[in-house]
């Protein structure tokens, strides 16, 4: 574990400081603010504390925000930076500074702003955790804990919505800032709060490590009181093991010696009474076993209870998993030891600043058996939820622009940020074509060292700023009829992979053969065009290269002209090699346009676009690929009206992968939307809107993001 943690160094370095600093003076020298401020707070994590280095640091961040009109994150820098010993010959600058943000807050607030600061605070706190009354939690041995409709549930509706009991961020690996050849491409770990996941420009660091770093310093107390007191030492150890078996040692952490004691204890006495009961050993009737089969049914309310019995598959995992799994565990818990920290029984619902750092090992008038006990019950519990997060993690994703700062076009794509465990949202059980569709929200009413437009909030002292925190929203994506269980998808998905490799992924995973509508129905699943013959979606929709008629593929694994006149025939190994071909022309494109380089791209899109309509149907999903990479082309070199049928082919292909009540296709729609827009193409836009609007209601609810451009895109077309 040494050698290889030695890779990761967490350790503050007055070195890196002044290197990021002067690198933060380069762009901010050229008007790169958002840059600048990103890099001064990468010098303020790596400086030792109460440094001059990290005064510096703070002060030349504070010009930056300044610039970006964050001015009461201009004001927390300037005060940071004259508490960690600013050079008083130069403190002039700060208090100049803090004049004119006074100034500009002062304007601000004779500008009206009280309403929408009342407006904020109640959507802030409207939102209720848990699951709605429409669903009730059922239990029986084939399926275990699953959620069930007790009335009709219509598209749109919120069923569950849930916060992760922990999660931990992923950070964003190295080889994305060679991709892109971007020495100042910012991964996820640098651009949010590793509490909350808010995204900040102004991080505020651990005074330990160089890591770690939080939106404000409520989160940065809330995650050391939690965990990271714990943690701040052992950083480097925790980037070696990976974002699984930091997330168990965090769970872990959060609960206690006392709490996870007595979740041991209750698991044993409930054994044996369901036992005594005959609840165990007696078959349960699906049709009729509700909770009362289930015997844990009265902890779902219980965070950790919750997450604690969890299924942890042990018997189905194989013997080298569980061997890994124990030496990571037993190794985290000797470095917790070595490390001087140790767990004490603690409270769950008392963060207390009693329970924050802890000394290691027994009292004096403990022994050395007292002390193996902690430590045996600390690693047992570590090793119970790294099995328990092979089937049980969740990801939280975003949609992230995927453009470069100077880019004139919106282009998102879904990205990891962090993995977490839900306690309510693990009782959803699996299915290919799931009736629910899934949005996380890290929205904090702290925007203040946002990327993005300054708000009323940013006004507010830092103590006095509200964080809300990471959840998921649950939605029904169709009608959900009474008696009819709800499911969301793992992962496998009918619309981007074939029954047979989902079903054996699932089974990999999760142990257990995939049952669903879509696995049990492969016609319906639009995966077979003869019996036991399955494909996966980029062998659909392929064209015969002599008349353009569908290609079948036989059970031989050829393709076959579907017009019994032409009977052309072509071998899986020729058609994989033309779309592997067209797929390196698209990321070359893609690649080039990432360079600020559209009009090689296109001269690219446009030699193999030939190619692309002699084999791939409108709706291949790679055709869907190229038009839309052609569109965002003409639209970076602002030929928007050029884009504009592009990226109606592409939402096309879309329409037909996902679907027409598809997010997907909703993300495709609203592209075109604002080409429209850009364009100038007033009607075509105005048709537009509806669908998309319906579309982002359905899956992301009213008052997202999407909808409120879209309505001022629309007020501005209509008035």
């Amino acid at each position: 574990m040494k050698s290889v943690s030695e890779g990761y160094s967490v350790k503050k370095d007055a070195e890196e400081a002044v290197k990021y600093r002067e690198r933060g003076n380069s762009h901010f020298k050229a008007a790169d603010y958002r840059t600048a401020a990103l890099l001064y707070s990468q010098g303020v994590c790596f400086a030792p504390c109460c440094s001059e280095q990290l005064s510096v640091c703070y002060a030349n961040r504070s010009a930056a925000l300044y610039h970006l009109k964050h001015y009461q994150d201009c004001l927390d820098d300037i005060e940071r930076a004259l508490k960690a010993g600013y050079p008083s010959h130069l403190a002039h600058k700060l208090q100049d500074r803090r004049t004119m943000c006074l100034n500009q807050l002062s304007k601000k607030a004779s500008e009206d702003e009280p309403s929408m600061y009342a407006n904020r605070k109640a959507r802030t706190t409207a939102s209720n955790l848990g699951i709605c009354p429409k669903v009730a939690i059922e239990y029986n041995l084939e399926k275990g804990r699953h959620l069930v409709a007790v009335e009709r549930i219509a598209p749109g509706d919120v069923i569950l919505t849930d916060r992760p009991y922990s999660f931990v961020l992923i950070p964003e690996m190295e080889e994305m800032k060679e991709k892109y050849a971007r020495a100042d491409m910012f991964g996820t770990q640098y651009l949010r709060c590793h509490q909350c996941l808010a995204k900040t420009l102004c991080s505020v660091p651990c005074e330990g490590c160089s890591y770690s770093r939080y939106c404000s310093a409520r989160c940065q107390r809330e995650a050391w009181e939690e965990h990271h007191s714990w943690e701040c030492s052992l950083g480097a150890d925790l980037m070696a093991m990976g974002v699984i078996a930091h997330l168990a040692l965090r769970i872990t952490l959060k609960a206690g010696l006392k709490t996870i004691q007595e979740a041991r204890q209750l698991v044993t006495e409930t054994h044996e009474e369901a036992k005594s009961n005959g609840l165990i050993s007696s078959p349960c009737n699906p049709n009729t076993c509700s909770k009362e089969g289930d015997p844990f049914a009265s902890h779902y309310g219980d965070s950790y209870m919750s997450v604690f019995h969890l299924l942890h598959h042990t018997s189905h995992q194989s013997t080298a998993v569980r061997f890994l799994y124990a030496v990571t565990a037993a190794t985290l818990s000797m470095k917790l030891s070595q490390a001087a920290f140790f767990l004490a029984s603690r409270n769950i619902n008392n963060h207390s600043s009693a329970n924050s750092r802890l000394p290691c090992g027994p009292k004096k008038e403990e022994g050395d058996a007292e002390r193996s006990s902690e430590q045996w019950l600390l690693g047992s519990a570590i090793l119970r939820h790294l099995l328990q997060l092979r089937c049980n993690a969740q990801a939280i994703t975003v949609l992230q622009d995927a453009e470069m700062e100077n880019s004139r076009v919106q282009s998102r794509q879904e990205i990891r940020i962090a993995t977490a465990m839900f306690p309510f949202l693990s009782l959803l059980n699996h299915s290919c074509s799931p009736n629910t569709t899934l949005v996380f929200s890290t929205v904090t009413a702290d925007a203040g060292c946002a990327d993005g437009p300054a708000d009323i909030s940013q006004h507010l002292p830092e103590e006095q700023r509200e964080t809300r925190g990471v959840s998921v929203t649950v939605r029904a994506a169709k009608v959900i009829s009474l008696g009819q269980e709800v499911l969301h998808c793992y992962g496998p998905h009918s619309s981007r992979m074939a029954a047979e490799e989902r079903q054996r992924l699932l089974q990999e995973q999760y142990y257990f053969l995939c049952q669903c509508e879509a696995c049990s129905n492969p016609e319906k699943d639009g995966e077979a065009t003869h019996p036991g013959v399955k494909g996966s979606p980029s062998e659909a929709e392929l064209l015969c290269f002599k008349c353009k008629a569908v290609l079948k593929k036989n059970r031989e694994g050829r393709f076959c002209c579907s017009l019994s006149s032409c009977g052309h025939q072509t071998t899986s190994a020729k058609v994989s090699t033309k779309l592997q071909e067209m797929r390196i022309v698209l990321e070359k494109a893609v690649d080039l346009m990432e360079k600020d380089r559209p009009a090689e791209a296109l001269q690219l899109l446009k030699k193999i676009e030939s190619h692309s309509e002699l084999m791939l149907a409108q709706t291949h999903p790679l055709q869907g690929e190229l038009a839309d990479a052609t569109a965002r082309a003409y639209a970076t070199m602002g030929e928007w009206n050029k884009a504009a049928p592009h990226l109606e082919r592409s939402a096309v292909a879309t329409c037909s992968q996902y679907g027409e009540d598809s997010i997907e296709l909703g993300q495709q729609l609203f592209k075109l939307v604002q080409l429209h827009f850009n364009g100038g193409a007033r009607s075509q836009a105005l048709a537009v809107i509806p669908k998309v609007r319906r579309l982002f209601s359905l899956h992301c609810g009213p008052h997202c993001p999407e909808l409120l451009e879209l309505k001022a895109m629309e007020d501005c077309l209509r008035g």
